[in-house]
Formats: structure tokens, C-alpha cells, sequence
């Protein structure tokens, strides 16, 4: 295991750092935004929220065609020009406020989302061995929380000073911003083996390819059905949704190194298993609760 400042040294941890905090704020500032932009500027109902929503997850599907790209373009300017792609998305929206321009939009952030989520997860698994590498997914799902706290901050301060509109494009340039400067980085270590360039599955993998699976569904939960929820039938306002998703980021960020050395410790299997059934309570609790405190609770949990 190498030591913990020797991977922080590491070219490319920096550039993944970087780019991951672009994401992550990006990804926040537009679903903090989107659940009331929809409802009070869009007049949209659960019904077309669900279908964006819905639409949001195609790009995902999608991903898997990524491994096509970096046959024509390195991975880690494919990481960059995604991220270019989702602050795009991020600065359209406000201008868009109908369902067939939320779709477009949306399924322009989406495919930047994910297509850095996929390389993300790649070039981290290149550049880290297999015991180092769970600390530095934790690091990064830490650094994660630490942007969505303070683009929920932000959010909390500028919405009394900007509208819908200025929110996402101020919020989608500075993201572009930071992909332009990582198009002219290079972090790239050419020492190390060449990467498969195809697609491999493999029945042995299985459980990783079921609890991706199911990881989709949960996303859905939380993201779509969750937070409109709370907009539409407990009357949240935006302040109110951004403080708990700026609550939900503080955990986070003490919580996700802890993670990290838990699976070190006791492996994925303990640790996801016991994550998972945790989500069958709270997500029976979504369906029965009707006090709007506990469901904000279980928001955050």
C-alpha cells in the first residue's frame, strides 16, 4: 500500500480531485435547483418530473459506449471534456423552462455526469492497487460531500440575490471553466500497462453487476421521487432543500473515508450488505411517515 502522501503526489490524484469537485457541484446545483425550477418556474407535475427523471438515467445506460471513445481520445481528455459537457447542461437549464427543454438539457448534464463517472472510476482503478485504492474512492466520495456543501452554501446565499436562470448559467460557466484548464493538464503516467480497449463481462461478477443494479434504483428513489416529495407534497422551499442536502454532505464527508477503511477491514460484501438493509426501513418509511421533520430525517439518512 503506498503511503498516503505519495498518492497525494500523484499527478493524476490531483487531476481526478479536481475534476470530481466540478462534478459533484455541477450534479448539485442543478438537482438542488431542478425540483423546485420545475414546479414553480416550469409548472411541471410528479408525472413529467418522473419522466425527466427517468430520461436523466439513459445516459447511463449509455456509458458503456465510452470504451468506443477512448479508441479515438485518451481517457483522461475524455474525463475532461465530459465534465465541459455537464457544466453546459448545468448553464442551459435556467433557460429552458419547459419539459421538452428540461429533457434536453438534462440529458446533456446527464451524459457528462456519467461519462466522468465512468472514466472517474477507471483511471482510479489504473493508477491505484487494489489496497489503496478504497481509501482513495472514500477520499473522493469525501471531497464530493465537501463541493456539494459548498455549492449548497451557495446556493443558500445566492438564491436571495439571483434568479432560477442566473443560478444555473453562473453555476454551469465555472464548471466549464474548470474543464477547460484540465483539457491542458496532462497526468498521464506512461508507465503503466496499456488499458483493455473492449468490453469484458464476466459471470463471476455478478453480485457487482446486480448491486450496480439496484444502486440505480436507490439513485432514482432519493433523487426523483425524494427530494419532489418533499417540494411538492410538503411544500419545501428551496432554502429548506438546500440545507439538507448541505446537512446530507456534512455526514458525508466525515462518514465516506470511514467507509473507505471499513471495506479495507471487513470487505464489499459485509459492507454493502449492511448498507442495503438499512434502505429497505427507510424506504418503507417513505411510504407510511407523514410528519415532514421525519421524512426530512430520512432524507438525510
Amino acid at each position: 500500500m503506498w503511503p498516503m502522501e505519495q498518492i497525494k503526489r500523484n499527478p493524476m490524484y490531483r487531476y481526478l480531485m479536481v475534476l470530481t469537485i466540478a462534478s459533484t457541484a455541477g450534479l448539485q446545483i442543478w438537482r438542488t435547483l431542478f425540483n423546485n425550477f420545475a414546479v414553480e418556474v416550469a409548472h411541471l407535475g410528479g408525472n413529467h418530473v418522473g419522466i425527466i427523471q427517468g430520461v436523466r438515467e439513459i445516459p447511463g445506460f449509455l456509458a458503456l459506449l465510452a470504451i468506443f471513445l477512448l479508441k479515438i481520445i485518451a481517457e483522461h481528455k475524455l474525463s475532461a471534456l465530459s465534465i465541459l459537457i455537464l457544466g453546459l447542461g448545468v448553464a442551459l437549464t435556467g433557460f429552458l423552462p419547459s419539459f421538452g427543454g428540461l429533457i434536453l438539457t438534462t440529458l446533456i448534464m446527464s451524459f457528462g455526469f456519467h461519462y466522468y463517472e465512468t472514466t472517474n472510476q477507471s483511471l482510479t482503478l489504473q493508477y491505484f492497487d487494489r489496497e489503496t485504492s478504497p481509501w482513495v474512492f472514500g477520499k473522493i466520495r469525501s471531497i464530493s460531500a465537501a463541493s456539494n456543501i459548498f455549492a449548497g452554501m451557495a446556493i443558500y446565499g445566492l438564491t436571495y440575490l439571483l434568479s432560477y436562470q442566473n443560478l444555473y448559467l453562473s453555476g454551469g460557466l465555472l464548471i466549464m471553466m474548470i474543464a477547460a484548464w484540465a483539457l491542458l493538464q496532462d497526468p498521464v503516467d506512461k508507465t503503466l500497462p496499456v488499458q483493455h480497449k473492449r468490453m469484458i463481462v464476466k459471470k463471476k461478477y455478478w453480485l457487482y453487476y446486480a448491486l450496480t443494479f439496484l444502486a440505480g434504483a436507490r439513485r432514482q428513489v432519493f433523487v426523483a421521487f425524494a427530494v419532489f416529495l418533499l417540494v411538492k407534497r410538503f411544500h419545501f422551499s428551496i432554502r429548506e432543500v438546500t440545507a439538507l442536502f448541505v446537512i446530507n454532505n456534512i455526514i458525508n464527508y466525515f462518514l465516506s473515508p470511514l467507509i473507505g477503511r471499513a471495506i479495507i477491514r471487513f470487505g464489499e460484501r459485509k459492507v454493502l450488505s449492511l448498507e442495503y438493509f438499512s434502505l429497505i426501513f427507510i424506504f418503507l418509511a417513505y411510504a407510511f411517515v407523514q410528519n415532514r421533520w421525519i421524512i426530512a430525517l430520512l432524507y438525510i439518512l
